[in-house]
């Protein structure tokens, strides 16, 4: 073993009675603050060059000038920079006073990040976060994993895991776009009217669609130095800004009195009285008074490259904005202890030690280059007992501190779907009391051990406690079966290991009270494979380079390991089943958690420590409170909401109960309704129960709710079952629900989506592995109709739904690209689809969420990208999340948005509801994220 591998000298190890999770003595304090360094500008993207109107009133835009801006430190190594657009003019009827309205861009200062690593010694040790460089590029590498068994919808063959497989990749283009930067004004434009002042309070006179365009904070208008206006120096500007000032003060007072309505609520308040407000109109945008967080993310996955498989690019996009990350490996991934090719396995002698030791190498060599560019770059290995009696080893990479490795190297199950005791499915279920450690052959850990089922939860709950993350990284726990062979679609490692998580967490959650909340996210496994592939060709190349370090590609000993540097079962085919094109999540993929009220308020529910999280800001201008849990846990990641006909919100989704017995494993759906309109107290959680019969036979695999009321004021849920069709069941006109109701469908994916139509007719939709289907209530109240296929080409899970244009529109992703498409749905006579329309993107996945003028979603980097009109370019936002965003209209001109970042914080933005506005800086909402 390398000296690159270990620690200089060898060192004493923590006492064992002061294990993850409990003080050790000596130990310094677990909490410190390190700016984050700043990192180098880049560049923004057009919007894609297809763009095409897909709105029935489609307004020109006029050409944009913009502002300076301030890069914002943690996104090294993407393209894209979050900077407000200036000069566009705000609508004559939504005008806002200059320290209200911020055209420019408004960054969060330095990231200070709280961050707990340990040393060879397994002490808790002060590390400061580095920049990240970019990462060299390495050749593609062509073809899919293969496996030995077959699959009658799923031809495949065998590699370590025998995983179903689908052939015949689709090579798509790259969908690079040009890019341009904020330029620097080196003067500004003023208008030869002499009442109105720039970026005084008496702007937007002008009428919308004519006239003269009103000014935002002193920006020059569009056309600035054309016919009506003239060009002054910087000397005149300060008298300006000073007589602007004075208008400034007038105008907000006269605002606060009658005119907040058009203010963007989520400021308003802390604007005023914030002592960051400009003193003048051209003063640079005031600073966020708390400083963003970047999180803390953990994940835990079953093997050895689970994550590089089925979590990345959200991995890579983490480590390179800094986010201190931890990866978690419950078994030591020995398989058969084959480190060999197809070719030559034949010939090659089975080690398990010495393979286990070969993937960690290989693990080791992956995260070095998503890091530092440099596979090779040392780590510090140090041996760690756990919380639950054995021990683990933590790997600290030292260039780059805040990313480690923990290494629980518990025995695998060595077969997908087989009978196999001794295994975490075989510890769950209680087949064995007891399940062994597999040590690697590299290992400090030298001394074998074995785990109850509640000690692996225990060691959990210590790796919990010792990094405290905000967001939790899973596989998914129910992944349900194939309808003809009724095998698992996922390896039961997975899935079993994730059902460990979820009773670690909701321990953690429980019983620790000095920890911040934290969100989970679960990442869909195989069956990625045989689905619509979500990544475009720059990031599933990027993928597939970090996947062919964990290869071993090369077969050079740069790790001086004679176990092998890595995985050699996979570098015949390192993109495995096409994995290395996508990346889905099993669950938070709705975007209807944000709503709004009638006294334009808002509301946003998302899931924290296995509980609904509730946030409120009361009317438009009202101070935000939260998060507040609603009682009851076991709450999983994504809820929708539906406003009722007496204008009460309900909130649905799934909760998991997690009984003695393996039978009891049981995921139903519940909501909750507010006790009146406007109340922030809600009934207790009511159950509708489940159209599984039981876990074993689909485990548990129902999607999320999707809930809408009709035009008869019927208010009605839909999921899809574990066998891949709709069910449905209607509240009556009573209050009781009938039965879960059979609608039919095959193949569907993901989670459905709903919504009414111009005559109050309900659709519903959901994504095959080839398209998207439909049904469609004939009138209000009546039952659904019958599966319609709608000829829409194969598109990425999630849909985006929306009553819009007397139809219903859908939002979604081109396979192979990130592009977000729309097509307008209308039900008369039939399901018809019209106006499919390419709308450009900044090449991300996952779901779109759309409100008005507004279409937001993830872009390629992780960030959140956003279109504030139709025609506008795409916009990238610093923030990275979890999940799903959220929008919703507040009253009739006004558009709010929201996300949890990776911090498990909220934040909200807002926009006027016009084709030329601009979405407001983030705002946080509430303390910082430390501890509930």
């Amino acid at each position: 073993m390398s000296n690159s591998w270990q620690s200089p000298a060898p060192e004493p190890l923590p006492p064992p009675g002061a294990p993850w999770g409990q003080p050790h003595p000596g130990a310094p304090e677990n909490q410190w603050h390190e700016p984050h360094p700043g990192h180098p500008e880049n560049q923004w993207h057009e919007a894609h060059p297809g763009h095409q109107p897909y709105e029935l009133h489609r307004q020109a835009h006029q050409p944009q000038l913009t502002q300076p801006h301030q890069p914002y430190p943690a996104q090294p190594g993407h393209p894209g920079e979050w900077a407000q657009p200036a000069g566009r003019p705000c609508p004559a009827e939504t005008a806002y006073p200059a320290h209200l309205a911020h055209p420019g861009e408004q960054p969060y200062p330095a990231q200070h990040d709280q961050r707990l690593h340990l040393t060879h010694e397994g002490q808790p040790a002060r590390q400061g976060q580095q920049p990240y460089p970019a990462e060299p590029v390495h050749p593609a590498h062509q073809g899919e994993h293969t496996h030995p068994e077959t699959h009658p919808a799923h031809p495949a063959h065998e590699g370590r895991h025998g995983q179903p497989a689908r052939q015949g990749p689709e090579s798509h283009p790259s969908q690079g776009q040009p890019a341009r930067r904020a330029q620097p004004q080196a003067e500004v434009a003023e208008p030869r009217e002499p009442q109105a002042a720039p970026g005084g309070a008496e702007h937007g006179t002008g009428k919308a669609g004519g006239g003269r365009r009103a000014e935002r904070g002193g920006a020059p208008e569009p056309g600035a130095g054309r016919r009506g206006t003239r060009i002054v120096p910087r000397a005149r500007r300060a008298a300006h800004r000073r007589a602007g000032l004075v208008k400034v003060v007038a105008f907000c007072a006269a605002t606060a009195a009658g005119s907040m309505l058009l203010l963007r609520g989520n400021e308003a308040l802390d604007r005023l009285g914030s002592p960051t407000v400009p003193d003048s109109a051209t003063a640079a945008p005031a600073a966020a008074v708390d400083p963003h967080d970047p999180g803390r993310v953990l994940q835990v996955v079953a093997h050895p490259d689970d994550d590089l498989y089925f979590m990345n690019p959200d991995l890579r996009y983490s480590i390179s904005a800094g986010h201190p990350v931890t990866s978690v490996y419950l078994t030591a991934g020995e398989a058969d202890g084959i480190n060999a090719t197809a070719g030559k396995a034949a010939t090659t002698r089975p080690n398990k030690p010495a393979y286990a030791e070969a993937r960690q190498n290989g693990i080791r060599a992956a995260y070095a280059l998503m890091a530092t560019g440099d596979r090779s770059s040392p780590w510090q290995r140090t041996l760690v007992p756990t919380k639950g009696g054995g021990h683990a080893e933590v790997d600290v990479l030292t260039a780059k501190p805040q990313v480690n490795l923990v290494w629980l190297q518990l025995r695998e199950a060595g077969t997908v779907y087989d009978d196999a005791p001794d295994s975490l499915h075989g510890l769950w279920d209680g087949r064995v009391p007891r399940l062994e450690s597999m040590l690697a052959s590299g290992t400090p850990v030298k001394q074998r051990f074995s785990y109850t089922k509640d000690q692996v939860v225990q060691t959990l709950v210590g790796i919990l406690e010792q990094y405290r993350p905000t967001t939790v990284r899973s596989q998914d726990p129910t992944p349900g079966r194939f309808p003809d062979t009724k095998r698992y679609t996922d390896h039961q490692d997975h899935f079993y290991g994730a059902r460990f998580v979820q009773l670690a967490t909701a321990a953690y959650a429980k019983d620790v009270k000095n920890r911040p909340h934290f969100a989970v996210q679960n990442y869909v496994g195989y069956v990625n494979g045989s689905l619509p592939s979500t990544l475009d060709p720059a990031e599933a190349k990027e993928k597939l380079d970090i996947l062919g370090a964990y290869a071993w590609l090369d077969q050079q000993n740069h790790c001086k390991s004679d176990a092998g540097c890595g995985d050699l079962k996979v570098s015949d085919q390192p993109g495995g089943n096409h994995w290395s094109e996508s990346i889905n999540y099993a669950r938070g993929t709705g975007t209807t958690w944000l709503t709004s009220d009638k006294d334009l308020g808002l509301w946003a529910f998302k899931v924290l420590d296995g509980q609904v999280a509730l946030w409120h800001r009361p009317g438009l201008v009202g101070r935000w409170k939260g998060p507040d849990l609603l009682p009851g846990t076991g709450m999983d990641p994504g809820v929708s909401t539906v406003t009722l006909p007496d204008g009460r919100t309900a909130v649905f989704g799934t909760r998991t109960s997690i009984g003695a017995k393996p039978a009891d494993y049981r995921r139903e759906v519940v909501y909750v309704v507010q006790k009146h309109p406007g109340a922030e107290e809600f009934t207790q959680w009511q159950s509708l129960g489940t159209p599984e019969t039981a876990d074993d036979t689909w485990t548990s695999d129902i999607s999320a709710p999707a809930v809408s009321v009709d035009g008869a004021g019927q208010l009605a849920a839909y999921v899809r079952d574990g066998a891949g069709t709709l069910r449905g069941r209607v509240q009556h006109a009573d209050g009781t629900w009938g039965p879960w109701d059979k609608h039919g469908g095959s193949d569907l994916h993901g989670s459905p989506v709903t919504a009414t139509d111009g005559a109050g007719r309900r659709m519903v939709f959901a994504t095959t592995s080839k398209s998207v289907v439909g049904w469609a209530q004939p009138k209000p109240g009546a039952p659904l109709g019958q599966v319609t296929a709608t000829g829409l080409p194969d598109t990425t899970l999630p849909l985006t739904a929306l009553g819009r244009e007397g139809g219903v529109r859908l939002w979604f992703r081109r396979p192979g690209s990130g592009n977000v498409r729309t097509a307008l749905v209308t039900a008369e006579g039939g399901l018809k689809v019209s106006q499919m329309t390419d709308l450009g993107g900044l090449q991300g996945f996952g779901a779109v969420t759309a409100s008005g003028h507004v279409l937001a979603g993830r872009t390629a980097g992780g960030q959140l990208g956003s279109e504030a009109g139709p025609g506008r370019p795409w916009e990238r936002s610093p923030l990275m999340f979890v999940g799903a965003p959220s929008s919703t209209p507040t009253g009739r001109s006004m558009v709010s948005l929201a996300v949890v970042g990776l911090d498990a914080r909220l934040y909200v933005t807002s926009s006027t509801d016009a084709p030329d506005a601009y979405l407001a800086p983030w705002q946080p909402v509430g303390p910082r994220n430390t501890a509930p």
